[in-house]
C-alpha cells in the first residue's frame, strides 16, 4: 500500500482550481489550447473526480494533466518554484523531451486525469529496476516526468528535501532499440557544480541510473489515468 510519509503531501486541489492554476502559469498557451477549453474539461471532470474519491482510490487525489505530446517537460520545468527559485533541467540532459511514455497507457486526448497519485516514499533507496516490478505488482503505474511536474505545479510542498521522487514512466529508447540507462527524477538542487549557487533549493529535473539507489528518492506512481 502507498505510504506517503509527509503531511505536506495533502489531497490535491479541486480540478477546477487546478485548471485555473495552469491557466495562471500559461500552460494552456504552451499546449496550444484556449483557457476556456481547460476550464470546460475540469468542470466536466468534477463528477468523475467525486466518483474516484468515493471509490476509495488510494493516494493523493486526482491530478489534471496535459498530454506530453502537447507540452514538453523542458517547457514545464521552468514553471516550478521553490523558495522563489524557478525549476530547471540539468545541463547534461539536453534530450529530456525525448523521454517518452514507456509501459504506460495514456488517454488519446490533450487533457486527462491521473488518479491516486503517490510519492512512493516507501521505496526510497530502491533502484528503478527494483521499484518497477513492485509497483506493477501493486497495480500501480509509474508517473511520467511531465505528470510529476504537473503535480508539483499544483502542490509544490510535495517536493521536500529527503523526500523527492523518480518518474520512471518516462524512458528514452536509443536508435538501436535499447532503453537508455538514465531514468528521470525531480529533486532539490544543492546549488553545487554546474547547477550554480543561484539555483540552491530550486526544483531540479535530472536523471539517475536504472540500477542505482538513492536514499532521498522515492518512486511516484498512480492508480490509473482516464480522459
Amino acid at each position: 500500500m502507498p505510504d506517503t510519509a509527509s503531511a505536506a503531501v495533502a489531497h490535491l486541489p479541486p480540478l477546477t482550481a487546478q485548471a485555473e492554476r495552469l491557466i495562471e502559469l500559461g500552460v494552456h498557451e504552451l499546449a496550444g489550447m484556449a483557457a476556456d477549453d481547460l476550464r470546460a474539461f475540469a468542470a466536466d471532470s468534477v463528477a468523475a473526480d467525486s466518483v474516484a474519491a468515493d471509490s476509495g482510490d488510494s493516494g493523493n487525489g486526482t491530478l489534471l494533466a496535459v498530454h506530453p505530446g502537447r507540452v514538453a517537460a523542458s517547457a514545464l520545468a521552468p514553471l516550478l518554484q521553490r523558495d522563489g527559485r524557478p525549476g530547471f533541467v540539468v545541463v547534461d540532459m539536453p534530450d529530456v523531451d525525448d523521454f517518452a511514455p514507456h509501459g504506460v497507457d495514456l488517454p488519446d486526448a490533450p487533457l486527462y486525469l491521473v488518479t491516486g497519485v503517490d510519492r512512493g516514499d516507501r521505496m526510497a533507496n530502491w533502484s528503478p529496476e527494483e521499484a518497477l516490478p513492485a509497483l506493477t505488482g501493486e497495480h500501480r503505474s509509474p508517473l511520467l516526468l511531465t505528470e510529476g511536474i504537473h503535480w508539483l505545479l499544483q502542490q509544490p510542498a510535495a517536493l521536500e528535501r529527503n523526500h523527492c521522487f523518480m518518474t520512471i514512466g518516462s524512458r528514452l529508447r536509443k536508435p538501436s532499440g535499447v532503453l537508455d540507462s538514465r531514468t528521470p527524477a525531480i529533486w532539490i538542487s544543492n546549488g553545487l557544480g554546474r547547477d550554480g549557487r543561484e539555483r540552491r533549493n530550486a526544483p531540479k529535473v535530472g536523471w539517475c541510473w536504472w540500477g542505482n539507489r538513492h536514499t532521498w528518492l522515492g518512486f511516484a506512481s498512480a492508480t490509473g489515468r482516464r480522459p
